[in-house]
């Protein structure tokens, strides 16, 4: 796996899961990385930056989806 890039950052824990789920149905791997009082920030492979963030696009924005149809 090559370096591990910020793809989002979650405001709690159910959050971050909820984006580890959709990442994880997408086939992308991820891991959650936070320091003591940061936010949970979502890591992907940058090889699969860009699919990472359309995945998340297409899952929480379902508005944008009808629209382009």
């Amino acid at each position: 796996m090559g370096r591990m890039v910020q793809v989002a950052v979650a405001g709690d824990v159910s959050e971050a899961e909820e984006l580890q789920e959709i990442l994880r149905a997408a086939g992308i791997e991820s891991e959650l990385s936070s320091a003591l009082d940061d936010p949970l920030t979502v890591l992907v492979p940058e090889s699969s930056l860009e699919d990472a963030q359309d995945a998340i696009e297409a899952m929480t924005e379902p508005d944008d989806l009808i629209a382009d149809a």
